[in-house]
Formats: structure tokens, sequence, C-alpha cells
């Protein structure tokens, strides 16, 4: 399974904020920790803003910072945010048509449940475990 470039760029945003706190943090300064286009990182920081993961300001001496403790905001929760859907397969075609195996096919029913053992571990990780060693972290990104 590969994640989006959605889910990987929420993940950066949420390090650089925690690695920060209490500071701001732009959106042009992950675009250059991080070589990921501005743009790509507008959408990201709205969505977890208006999802309360961030606390937004605009204008001059805008920016982000965390909306949550890093202990409260759980891996899997990122993930679901910004993958389109949990299900690996929908067993239809580019014409929506239904898989002929379907009424006899056990994929979707395995692929189901690895998909939730995937989220059950990422639900068992928040924010916190990722920046556990903040100093070599923050060495590593120059922050």
């Amino acid at each position: 399974m590969r994640l989006s470039a959605y889910s990987d760029y929420a993940f950066r945003v949420l390090m650089q904020a925690a690695l920060r706190v209490p500071e701001r943090v732009t959106v042009d300064e992950v675009a250059e920790t991080f070589g990921i286009s501005r743009h790509h990182l507008v959408k990201v920081v709205h969505d977890l803003g208006r999802s309360g993961y961030l606390e937004t300001r605009r204008g001059i001496g805008g920016g982000f910072t965390l909306a949550r403790p890093p202990e409260e905001v759980r891996l899997g929760d990122i993930v679901r945010l910004g993958e389109e859907s949990e299900t690996v397969i929908d067993c239809r075609d580019r014409s929506n048509r239904i898989c002929r195996l379907l009424p006899c096919c056990r994929l979707k029913g395995v692929l189901a449940e690895a998909a939730a053992a995937f989220f059950a571990v990422l639900d068992g990780y928040t924010l916190a475990d990722l920046v556990k060693q903040p100093s070599k972290m923050r060495a590593v990104l120059k922050l």
C-alpha cells in the first residue's frame, strides 16, 4: 500500500509544527525544509486547520501552530483525512461495472481485513511518537 502525497505532506507539516512549538511555522518554511511545492502544502495546511489539527493565522505574522498536543493526534486519523477511502478495492471496473466474481470472491474481505489491521496499527501511534527525538530532528532539518 502506498499513501498519497497528501498524507505524506500532512505528516511533514504536523511534525515540523510539533518540533517548533510554541513558534508559528509558515507554509514557505515547510516547503523549503522538505523541498515540496508551496501550492500543494497550502491545501494540506488549510484542511488540517479546518479539521482542528492546526491553528492558522493569515497575513503578516501569520502561519500555523498545533491546535492539539502531539499526544492527541493519532496517525490513523491523519491518514483517513488524506486518503480517499479506507477501502482498498471496490470490485468495479472503470465503467463502474461490478466484477463478475463478486458473488463468490473473498478478495474484498481479505483486503478489508488487512486495511483494518493497517489502521489499527496507525491508531496506536501519535504525532508525539514521531517526534520523540526532537533535538536530532531539528538538527537534521536545520530548524
